[in-house]
Order: structure tokens, then C-alpha cells, then sequence
């Protein structure tokens, strides 16, 4: 009998190996009674040498198959063998390497779509080395797994009281607002409202839909996209049975008393909702790829670089990340 899919473990991959992300994964190995099972996809011998820089040694078994896990565990970390090209100094990334990062993701995606992964945690990736290596022209994870799998996705950053939606995600501000329209913000709001049932277990989820301008356009006053573009967008989504409200000003949507009245929020570039949630709970955001077939969080910072290797690293995000795709999975409908 194939195992329920909560109790498969999680994937979690190298991300940028000259980063942060393979301490925190060893500082998640010190609170594994508390997280669910998971392994690493990375290189070993890295991850030894890791630990012995930061201070805490940790053992490392590099394992074959990911039915092992359960057993290695609890007295090892488990690491699934994806070897780098180049040796790593903390904080100065090799594009030799991209390719084995590349490798990792790739893997882990191949380890939740053929069933022996319940859900993938990515830690974070140096996207300008992947994409100067030739092997990456995506801007993140987010396009990147839209692309294997051939699915239309939207990014969501989550925390415990709140969940933000950027309609654009990685792009100048100008170029921002040169991409938004109607049809793309009603897919937002739809994938946003059909992942918050499957996901979340939300049965009837409250949207609401931010303004582009101050004071969401003051009628028009001060841009008219409002009133032609997410109004009639908003509109749609009523139309759908979804239910949405907006445009609304973005400037009041986020205090507490405004947050109890909504399930997501749905932005219209990156830092109209970024600035909001880790402002809120800057150490625990967590960042969840929404209309995947598959679950993927993950942390809700980059590769921080500038202190890699000095062993003071929060892993408060990458523990978040992994908390909430185990509820994931196992809250997770069809």
C-alpha cells in the first residue's frame, strides 16, 4: 500500500550553495521532532563541512532511496547525493555550480511528481548566477515551475494573519504597470480563490483586490486604472461566485482590523504586498507557489550572502516553510 501523502517526507533543496541555505537546513536537522519528515537534496560532503565552519557539526547520511528517510532521520539528516562541480566559499557564489542547483530543483520536483515526496521546500537561489550560466532564463522559482510543469502560477507570501497575492511579481515598477489588465488579475483571483479551498480548506474565500493608485484612483482623480481595468476585473470574479471586493485603497487594507476581514489580498506589484507581510512577521513569511499540481513553499528571504558561513543565520522562515507544507498536505483536497 502506498504511504498517505502526510506522511511522506519533504523535499528540501540546495538553493545557492555560497548562501545560507544549506545552514539553515542543518539548523532544521537540530528541530526535527518538531517539523515533519524531510530530507535534503544536496551535496554531502558540503553539508559536513558546513557544519563543522558554523560550529555545530551535524551528522549527514547520504542516502539512496527516500523511503530511508524515515529511518536515518532521527540520528542523521538525510541527504538525497547532488554533487557540486566546484568547491564552495560561503558568500561568493561559482556558476560551475548552477548546474548542480538547477539539479536540485529538478530533482525535487521529480521526487513530489512521482509520489515518494509529499511537498517540495525550495531554499533560496542567486538568480543572477542561474541565469548567467544559460541554464535558467526565468526571473524564480515561481516561473521556472510553471514551466516543468506546464501549469499557470501565481505567487502567494503567507504569515499567521495574513496572505498577499502580487498580480506582477519581478519587475520594474514602470514595467509593473505596463503588464497589468483585466484578464490577468480575474486569473490571479481565480487561481488565489480555487488554491485557498484546495489548500487551505477555505470554503468560501474573501478577496479583496488593492488599488494601482492613491486613495485606489480618488474616482479617478489620480489614474484612472481603477475604473478601467480592476473594477471590471473585480466585477468578473463576482460574476464567477467568487467573492471579491475592490478596488480598495492599499494604504488601509492592512491594519488588524482590516486583515480579519479578508483571506488573501490581492496586490498589484511586488511591494504593494511584500512590504505589508514582513513588515508584520518579517522572520516567519513564507512563500507558497499557488496553481502547481504539487505543493511548494518556501522561505520568504533571499541567499543573504553577506553573513553565509558565520553560523548566525535565522531559520525561522525555512522552519515556517516546512511547518505550513506540512499542513499543506495534509489539509490538501484532490
Amino acid at each position: 500500500m502506498a504511504p498517505e501523502r502526510r506522511s511522506l517526507p519533504l523535499a528540501v533543496t540546495m538553493g545557492e550553495p555560497a548562501g545560507i541555505g544549506g545552514e539553515l537546513i542543518l539548523k532544521a536537522w537540530l528541530q526535527r521532532e518538531s517539523l515533519p519528515l524531510f530530507f535534503a537534496i544536496d551535496d554531502p560532503d558540503r553539508l559536513e563541512r558546513l557544519g563543522a565552519l558554523v560550529g555545530s557539526p551535524i551528522p549527514v547520511q547520504p542516502i539512496r532511496d527516500i523511503y530511508e528517510v524515515a529511518a536515518v532521520l532521527p540520528k542523521a539528516l538525510p541527504v538525497l547525493p547532488c554533487l557540486l562541480d566546484q568547491p564552495v566559499t560561503p558568500g561568493r557564489p561559482e556558476p560551475a555550480n548552477a548546474r548542480a542547483v538547477i539539479t536540485s530543483i529538478e530533482r525535487a520536483v521529480g521526487a513530489v511528481e512521482s509520489g515518494a515526496a509529499g511537498a517540495m521546500v525550495t531554499n533560496p537561489i542567486q538568480k543572477s548566477v542561474l541565469m548567467a550560466s544559460g541554464g535558467f532564463p526565468y526571473p524564480g522559482h515561481t516561473e521556472f515551475l510553471a514551466k516543468v510543469t506546464g501549469s499557470r502560477t501565481i505567487m502567494m507570501l503567507a504569515c499567521p494573519g495574513l496572505r498577499v497575492v502580487p498580480v506582477t511579481v519581478h519587475l520594474p515598477l514602470q514595467e509593473a504597470v505596463r503588464a497589468l489588465s483585466r484578464a490577468r488579475i480575474v486569473e490571479a483571483g481565480r487561481i488565489t480563490a480555487a488554491s485557498l479551498v484546495k489548500l487551505f480548506g477555505i470554503v468560501r474565500p474573501r478577496l479583496v483586490v488593492a488599488g494601482l493608485n492613491p486613495h485606489a484612483g480618488e474616482s479617478g482623480a489620480l489614474g484612472r486604472e481603477e475604473i478601467e481595468m480592476i473594477a471590471p476585473a473585480v466585477d468578473d470574479l463576482v460574476a464567477a461566485g467568487i467573492e471579491a471586493r475592490g478596488p480598495l485603497p492599499a494604504d488601509t487594507l492592512f491594519h488588524a482590523a482590516a486583515r480579519e476581514r479578508y483571506d488573501a489580498a490581492l496586490c498589484m506589484y511586488h511591494d504593494q504586498a511584500l512590504i505589508p507581510l514582513k513588515t508584520i512577521d518579517f522572520a516567519g513569511g513564507v512563500n507558497v507557489t499557488l496553481g502547481l499540481p504539487f505543493i511548494r513553499t518556501s522561505p520568504d528571504h533571499g541567499t543573504a550572502l553577506d553573513i553565509a558561513g558565520r553560523g548566525i543565520a535565522d531559520p525561522a522562515s525555512l522552519l515556517a516553510a516546512m511547518r505550513l507544507a506540512g499542513e499543506l498536505v495534509a489539509r490538501r483536497t484532490g
